[in-house]
């Protein structure tokens, strides 16, 4: 008997939340190139297999909120849908993907284990029902980021939409910081719990937790900052306190990385991450 905390992917036997392993939802902000996709996804399901860690591979095809209009944004939904496709089929994991139109739902759900709802999005009460049958229908995950100006509580809102539009769902909150004056988030580390309580696993997105919105020296503002060196902090502090799963972003080249680069990791670094993360995960469940 599956607990209500607790979402279970059948084709994947991967199972998230209370007495589960640490889910590691990992890979690329932002579709470049196929040749990247499938390196960065090798990479990470290598590692993820030696720590005997569930993993899913995350990329997105367009990074529709973006600073400037000249920012690049993905491949779009056809080329991007099918650089997921042909990494799913060719690693053999599953992937997850976020969406930000109602009429992308049911093609990102026939792709995408994991349909993710962006955090400015969460409370489009058509996005969140759109997805929450698509994904329902394709037998995923509904991945929901909490908004930074929304408090962890409020998010029951957002659960109840979901499964009034379709009982049952499973469904996910993330975790990923809350607006703090300009330029600015912080992760209130008690919002896991909160969460939680609302019979919901939680995962932590430590990379975006880490932005500075509209603050890039190298763009004048033109772009988002980060704090790179504060994402394994932001991961580590968060497993510590009960999250369910981790959701990062890795590069081979961070600052030569087409979007977010200041928030992203190394991919070398990802096995030493992983391994800590997965030490407190276990110590935290015992």
């Amino acid at each position: 008997m599956i607990e209500p905390n607790v979402v279970r992917l059948e084709r994947w036997n991967i199972s998230l939340g209370a007495g589960q392993p640490l889910v590691v939802i990992a890979g690329l902000n932002v579709l470049e190139n196929l040749d990247l996709a499938l390196g960065v996804g090798r990479h990470l399901k290598q590692v993820t297999a030696e720590l005997g860690l569930p993993f899913v591979f995350k990329a997105s095809f367009d990074k529709a909120n973006r600073s400037s209009i000249k920012s690049y944004r993905g491949p779009g939904l056809k080329e991007g849908l099918a650089m997921l496709a042909e990494v799913k089929r060719a690693l053999d994991v599953p992937v997850a993907t976020d969406i930000h139109e109602i009429d992308q739902a049911e093609a990102v759900a026939a792709v995408a284990d994991l349909v993710q709802i962006p955090a400015f999005l969460c409370r489009q009460t058509d996005l969140v029902v759109a997805a929450a049958r698509a994904t329902s229908a394709a037998g995923g995950w509904l991945h929901v980021k909490k908004a930074q100006f929304l408090a962890p509580w409020d998010v029951k809102n957002i659960i109840d939409k979901a499964r009034e539009a379709v009982p049952g769902l499973p469904i996910v909150m993330c975790e990923r910081g809350s607006s703090f004056g300009y330029n600015n988030l912080v992760v209130d580390m008690l919002a896991i719990g909160e969460m939680q309580r609302l019979g919901v696993p939680v995962t932590i997105d430590a990379t975006h937790a880490v932005q500075l919105p509209g603050a890039d020296p190298r763009t004048g503002g033109g772009s988002t900052g980060g704090r790179r060196e504060g994402v394994p902090v932001i991961a580590k502090a968060a497993v510590a306190a009960g999250a369910d799963g981790v959701f990062l972003e890795f590069h081979p080249d961070p600052d030569k990385a087409l979007c977010d680069g200041p928030s992203c990791l190394p991919l070398d670094s990802a096995a030493a991450l992983l391994s800590t993360l997965k030490a407190l995960h276990q110590a935290v469940r015992s």
